[in-house]
């Protein structure tokens, strides 16, 4: 090889080991987004005086707009997806939120409290409250202890007041029995014919049972029932698009449906993997969950 080739080999050997660390820079997957902020927040309005928030940071939320004041339901995931649904809230109305509704425990449901302003008056069902003074005994959730709920009830409560336009409204919040947690709360918007239901029911995949917060798959098939024959046509959940009482119907009787298979393989001496081999149940390595088919063996054998 000539002086003059030799030169340029390495000078082009060169190029090449310099570029490389930045391909392989290049090259290393990109980093996964924060899971709770994975879509713009929107505010879409259900019904007059009544918004449902979806995106941004946890589970899909909602606002009802009083004459004087806001009542929320929920409060996202993080503190700055409280912030931003404070925000979004500020763009409809200049009215101060004064009531905030948690439907249950979940922390997706529950985080983004941090984010509102303090003195609001907070309402949870007895089991709610219980779970989260549990969950905030850990330190890293020291500055949610000044959110706990203010006021809780045991089966109902409600809120009264005056809408915009001068008509009266009353909201209703039910907890019908352990289903998804043990305090699971129903806001039942009566003139608006909605109600906002938090995590029980879900499109596209089966329900989630928190069997460690004494959640129940009997329980969750009870209150669905309960669900549908309230006096709502539209039913706000936190993971999925509004949905009707017919969608309500098709999930009860898929629940009722499998309950029906484990129980009757479970009185032919099936184990629990060979329930889930029989009805094609595959839990994700790493899933942090029980599938609903074991929840719902967990349940029938009392195995706890």
């Amino acid at each position: 090889m000539s002086r003059i080739s030799l030169m340029v080999f390495a000078a082009l050997s060169l190029v090449a080991l310099s570029a490389a660390p930045a391909a392989a820079q290049q090259a290393q997957p990109a980093a996964k987004p924060a899971m709770a902020e994975t879509a713009a927040m929107t505010v879409q309005p259900i019904a007059p005086f009544l918004y449902l928030v979806k995106g941004g940071s946890g589970a899909n939320t909602a606002f009802y707009v009083a004459r004087q004041f806001v009542i929320a339901v929920d409060a996202k995931m993080t503190t700055d997806g409280g912030r931003q649904m404070v925000s979004e809230i500020a763009k409809v109305t200049p009215n101060p939120i004064v009531f905030m509704i948690l439907t249950h425990s979940d922390l997706d449901h529950v985080n983004g409290l941090a984010g509102f302003p303090r003195g609001m008056t907070i309402k949870s069902s007895e089991g709610t409250r219980r779970e989260m003074e549990e969950a905030f005994k850990d330190e890293k959730m020291a500055a949610l202890r000044a959110y706990l709920p203010t006021e809780t009830f045991e089966s109902s409560n409600v809120l009264n007041g005056e809408l915009p336009d001068g008509k009266a409204f009353q909201v209703s919040l039910l907890h019908f029995g352990p289903a998804h947690t043990s305090g699971d709360t129903v806001v039942l918007f009566r003139d608006e014919k909605t109600a906002v239901i938090g995590d029980l029911a879900f499109t596209g995949r089966d329900p989630l049972v928190h069997r460690q917060k004494g959640g129940t798959s009997l329980g969750y098939i009870e209150t669905l029932k309960k669900l549908i024959s309230l006096p709502a046509e539209t039913y706000l959940s936190g993971h999925a698009d509004p949905m009707t009482k017919d969608d309500l119907r098709k999930l009860l009787a898929s629940m009722e449906d499998k309950l029906a298979k484990v129980r009757e393989l479970i009185g032919q001496g099936k184990t629990i993997d060979e329930i889930k081999a029989a009805m094609g149940v595959q839990t994700a390595a790493g899933s942090r969950w029980p599938s609903l088919v074991e929840v719902m063996y967990l349940d029938l054998t009392e195995k706890r």
